[in-house]
């Protein structure tokens, strides 16, 4: 069973910031920030920081998820959905002492 890729645009170059620059394809309303990019054969290119530029012609600025920046400029980039919500430890605590009653230490 083969997963049909999405083409979301190209890999134009890395900033000065350490984000690569992508140029979406022309019309691509669909992308949004926290969205994850792959290349052709599935592997993580990076995650939408911000869509830049006029709507017509968009841009993406992307933080990697690779260390082979300079390996994938030129690449053309798939949607690979979004990463799970990760809960942060203060609502874990919440979570694990919720309905138990705190005895308080009497002398």
């Amino acid at each position: 069973m083969s997963i049909k890729l999405v083409e979301k645009g190209e890999v134009l170059h890395l900033a000065k910031s350490g984000r690569l620059i992508v140029k979406l394809k022309t019309g691509d309303k669909e992308t949004k920030s926290g969205e994850l990019l792959v290349d052709a054969n599935g592997r993580h290119i990076g995650k939408v920081i911000e869509l830049i530029g006029p709507v017509a012609a968009p841009y993406a600025s992307v933080t990697p998820l690779t260390d082979r920046t300079n390996k994938i400029i030129s690449t053309k980039v798939f949607s690979g959905g979004f990463l799970p919500k990760r809960r942060n430890q203060s609502q874990k605590n919440h979570r694990q002492t919720k309905g138990i009653k705190h005895k308080s230490n009497r002398i």
